[in-house]
């Protein structure tokens, strides 16, 4: 099965994703990691990508484009994949069509993980974390015993300035207007399917099992 997994920051894509992989034994893809490989094992697009990673630079679409299509021909690949973090724009979509066609294959489903922004802010401001031991907390999800004090070491806790709700409202506006084009185009070509992610994380993965599941009647 191949497949493309989205979700906006706080959407729990992460947890999804590794239960996914257990399951259905196909490799889970991200930008990241396709970068750290290429790098490692030295090849022509590695070394490039790293030259423009070095000085802070975005990596140009056709550097990306071509550690994915390396990626992707190798073959723990054969079996499915799960990319993550790529596509990120509608070209790059686009180079994703061409570089399966190339491969003989095809997107089974795109999927989103959806949960409405008002809970994805509550859900990333509420985390705390110790400043002795680095214990994390939440406010709403598993909110330490006393009010500010860490259960383990009676620590202080702390709102990382990454997690206050200025710098993350404007963080899912940015995903918001980056995702949105690529969602359009991805429903337009009859792949994407949108999974409810505001229930019990048991719950969302047994709906995703279940469209999983249909590409094997």
């Amino acid at each position: 099965m191949n497949l493309v997994l989205m979700g906006l920051p706080g959407a729990g894509k992460g947890t999804q994703a590794e239960q996914i992989v257990d399951k259905y034994e196909i490799p889970h893809i991200s930008t990241g990691d396709m970068f750290r490989s290429a790098i490692k094992e030295g090849t022509v697009l590695g070394l490039q990508a790293k030259s423009f990673m070095d000085k802070g630079e975005l990596v140009p679409d056709e550097v990306t484009i071509g550690i994915v299509r390396e990626r992707l021909s190798k073959a723990d690949c054969e079996k499915g994949f799960l990319l993550d973090g790529f596509p990120r724009t509608v070209p790059q979509a686009e180079a994703l069509e061409t570089i399966l066609s190339d491969l003989n294959r095809e997107i089974d489903f795109v999927i989103n993980i959806d949960v409405k922004k008002e809970l994805l802010m509550e859900r990333l401001t509420g985390r705390r974390i110790c400043k002795s031991c680095g214990s994390t907390y939440h406010l709403v999800f598993n909110p330490p015993a006393t009010e500010g004090v860490c259960d383990r070491c009676n620590g202080e806790l702390y709102q990382r300035a990454d997690d206050n709700e200025e710098t993350v409202q404007n963080r899912l506006e940015v995903n918001l207007k980056q995702t949105k084009p690529l969602l359009d185009f991805y429903e337009t070509k009859g792949y994407l399917r949108n999974i409810n992610g505001q229930q019990d994380i048991r719950k969302v993965f047994a709906d995703l099992d279940e469209l999983l599941g249909s590409l094997h009647e």
